[in-house]
């Protein structure tokens, strides 16, 4: 029989694991997590009523491979609901502002409510609309560009810093004009290519977006996905599935090494202990798998591939303690913005289910590029520094009801330009040269949920070909 082992029960060793199974279901699987428990960022509380999320908070619902997948080990319609919709923010110039209306990405699409913004200068906004008549713009370095490079040339500096760079840079956790390009959002490139202009192609993006959108008889819906009981729900129902599957998971058990012979990997435990499998999936961080390939110049690049700190900072308040008078889901903060939060989600409005009546919940985020804040700072004063940045935004009566700081160090790998040929030239060499081995993951290219689960998808049908 084929023993596949896969390091790793964060999502996209959950995911790797469940499409084993449904393809290939004779195959036995090991899952091997270093923690307690399954999920990996994903973490969900439930406390005092509370539904609190302290990892990622939703996924992008136009992105289905998640709902399928869902909805495939036994959730339905009723588990999984759409985030409100509502008015989005930016805190620039130490002010909120609305993002444009018809805006997607920062990039507009309706010129009429861009014109109006007070976001952007007159003079700001004619050097955004040159972008109509500008040819694509070159990229030297590797076939790729930075992210803020491409945009300053499309439609400016002060585009990009108001509007473009808090909307972007802090999904990643990466200086904006390091960020890669074709590692994050290569369709900006391609629509730039095909439509001769950013905003040409966004705006048919939009029209796209509509048409489908026609088709939909629930009237206006919002772009992010979320499951009553939380994302740890998702999690504990497919690490449930899985189970019912006979796949066996080790808990609080680390992976040291991986060794390899011709027909496939000794798994290497604590106190000298291995198993054999026929082909491995690795998921876990690259600061846990470097090492394994010390000697294959190949893998050097996971030494230098860096990773930020962030932490989610939870404000549990009663709503007479907290007076918050925009009519939205939360804001982005830009650079020109003297704060060390970087966003804050109204999770009460954009996720009404998640709070009590009467209660207000917020989430900060804290953790910039270059900056140490995140590993240098305590939990109390993480949460001292939130509520002073947020004191510039809303009203604090009184102390919250409680807080909870979730620090991620290091968890954000810094997709620099670059970074995908890379990666491209690591899959390539992995498939030609370990053919029992797969590697996938946030080092790679995942980011979102859809992503990882998606890559897990990939791997398995790379490799699981190659040992049935």
């Amino acid at each position: 029989m084929t023993k596949v082992a896969i390091v790793g029960a964060g999502i996209t060793g959950l995911a790797s694991a469940y499409f084993i199974k449904t393809q290939y279901p004779q195959v036995e699987i090991t899952v091997y997590e270093a923690t307690n428990r399954a999920g990996g960022k994903v973490k969900t509380v439930q406390r005092d009523g509370y539904t609190i999320e302290l990892g990622p908070e939703s996924y992008l619902g136009r992105k289905t491979i998640m709902t399928e997948v869902a909805k495939s080990i036994g959730m339905s319609d009723e588990d999984i609901v759409t985030n409100e919709t509502g008015q989005s923010y930016i805190y620039a110039h130490n002010q909120l502002y609305p993002i444009p209306g018809g805006s997607i990405l920062g990039v507009p699409t309706d010129l009429k409510p861009f014109m109006l913004t007070k976001l952007i200068s007159f003079k700001g906004k004619l050097r955004a609309l040159k972008d109509l008549s500008l040819k694509p713009i070159a990229m030297e370095d590797e076939n790729d560009i930075s992210v803020g490079h491409f945009f300053r040339a499309r439609l400016g500096d002060e585009m990009l810093e108001n509007l473009i760079e808090p909307l972007l840079s802090g999904i990643y956790g990466t200086d904006i004009d390091q960020l890669s390009l074709m590692s994050t959002f290569p369709n900006f490139k391609a629509l730039e290519e095909k439509h001769g202009s950013i905003i040409k192609g966004m705006q048919q993006v939009k029209k796209e977006r509509q048409q489908l959108a026609h088709h939909n008889q629930k009237g206006p819906q919002g772009q992010f996905k979320q499951f009553k009981k939380g994302l740890n729900d998702f999690i504990n129902q497919l690490e449930n599935w899985l189970v019912n599957q006979d796949v066996n998971f080790e808990y609080e058990t680390k992976v040291h090494d991986l060794v390899a012979t011709q027909k496939g990997y000794f798994v290497e435990l604590a106190q000298e202990e291995r198993v054999f499998y026929d082909g491995v999936i690795v998921t876990t961080p690259h600061q846990s798998f470097r090492d394994w390939f010390s000697s294959d110049p190949k893998f050097d690049y996971f030494y230098q591939l860096q990773a930020s700190s962030v932490a989610t900072i939870v404000f549990a308040f009663d709503e007479k303690n907290i007076k918050n008078t925009y009519n939205g889901t939360g804001f982005v903060i830009a650079r020109t913005s003297q704060t060390d939060i970087t966003a804050c989600t109204w999770t009460t409005k954009k996720w009404p289910h998640t709070t009590p009546e009467g209660k207000v919940l917020i989430r900060a985020y804290i953790g910039k590029p270059g900056d140490n804040i995140v590993n240098e700072k305590s939990d109390d004063e993480l949460v001292a520094i939130a509520k002073k940045d947020l004191s510039q935004m809303m009203t604090f009566y009184g102390g919250p009801d409680f807080t909870i700081v979730n620090k991620m160090p290091y968890a954000s790998p810094q997709y620099h330009v670059g970074h995908i040929g890379k990666i491209k030239e690591i899959q390539q060499h992995i498939y030609e040269n370990y053919p029992h081995l797969q590697i996938t993951g946030a080092p790679f290219e995942a980011v979102g949920l859809p992503d990882c689960i998606q890559q897990a998808k990939d791997v398995v049908s790379k490799l699981l070909p190659r040992l049935v």
